[in-house]
């Protein structure tokens, strides 16, 4: 049996051999969870574009200019969430697919299941982030699962 070296670790390895260990921090559950409801909610907008494009409630010129917009604004505001003003904008355009339900009616019933998401995106992800922080605060130097 041979002796470890002077500078071993308690695991009996050198300390030069360890590897650096870089802890990455986390993204807030906030912000994925509000990202992931916006870029769903695109699609579903697409779908909406297709059914209201498909019924002829207006020009075609106009639902797809409406749809495309509504659209790219859902996917810019996912990569905004987590900046200033990204919730409050993202709150924002659930009303205004809310709204879409008085071209597409099915869309009221969409939206609105968007919007109770939306909610419960925003209260969880804040729940799970304040209590990643405690656990953090707890545990000073220790990696979370």
């Amino acid at each position: 049996m041979t002796t470890p070296p002077a500078d071993a670790t308690p695991e009996g390895r050198a300390g030069s051999d360890l590897p650096e260990v870089r802890v990455v921090r986390k993204r807030a559950a906030t912000v994925q969870f509000t990202q992931t409801i916006l870029v769903l909610e695109a699609f579903v907008v697409v779908f909406g574009t297709l059914v209201a494009f498909g019924l002829r409630v207006a020009p075609p010129s106009a639902v797809w200019t409406t749809g495309g917009i509504l659209t790219v604004v859902l996917l810019i505001l996912a990569g905004l969430m987590g900046r200033p003003g990204g919730y409050v904008a993202g709150s924002a355009v659930q009303v205004v697919v809310l709204a879409s339900g008085l071209v597409v009616t099915a869309m009221i019933v969409i939206g609105g299941v968007f919007a109770v998401l939306w909610v419960v995106a925003l209260r969880l992800g804040r729940r799970i982030d304040r209590e990643r922080a405690e656990w953090d605060a707890a545990h000073p130097g220790e990696v979370s699962a």
